[in-house]
């Protein structure tokens, strides 16, 4: 019965006209940050978004989806690797990235906050990309015991990037201005 419950009051949320508000803002949120990332050279899988997710080919930036997620982790700002169509690198490591809005929309940030999110993505991918094909061979080493060395080593060291610790603190101070309802 509570599962009926649960589904009766999220159908009764759905039909109001604030979810309806709160929906299209979540969509019109990706298409900015979309549009900020596509400024900043990335490849967008289909091109950009109609919904509330944004899907990434970082092919082109040197660097695999993993390590990038990792690295937006320590910075504040979480995401999921994702294969991308034609992937050669395993699913473990794939070669994109997959961005949602949700959660900064439920807190009430807008396209202007995207805009800084865009930017503070694009200085870790790319603070990233000089770091990681230099010091991090041996992540996704077929030999088990490098690979987990490697990405323990890349995780233990990428926590105290100055870098990634100084946007860190620039999204707790914009989320203190966006709580959590």
């Amino acid at each position: 019965m509570e599962t009926i419950a649960g589904i009766a009051v999220c159908l009764e949320e759905a039909s109001t006209s604030k979810f309806k508000k709160y929906s299209q803002q979540i969509v019109k949120n990706a298409k900015a940050l979309s549009y900020e990332l596509s400024t900043m050279n990335y490849e967008l899988i289909g091109g950009g978004t109609e919904n509330h997710m944004i899907w990434i080919d970082l092919t082109n930036k040197g660097v695999d989806g993993w390590t990038a997620a990792w690295a937006l982790e320590f910075a504040g700002i979480i995401a999921n690797r994702q294969t991308v169509p034609g992937d050669t690198r395993s699913p473990y490591y794939p070669s994109g990235l997959r961005l949602g809005t949700p959660a900064v929309t439920t807190r009430g940030m807008g396209e202007k906050e995207m805009r800084i999110i865009g930017v503070w993505i694009d200085t870790v991918i790319s603070h990233l990309s000089l770091v990681v094909g230099h010091n991090y061979q041996e992540i996704g080493n077929e030999d088990k015991a490098r690979d987990q060395a490697g990405r323990k080593r890349f995780k233990q060291e990428m926590a105290n990037d100055k870098q990634l610790l100084k946007i860190a603190s620039e999204v707790k101070s914009l989320c203190r201005r966006f709580p959590t309802p």
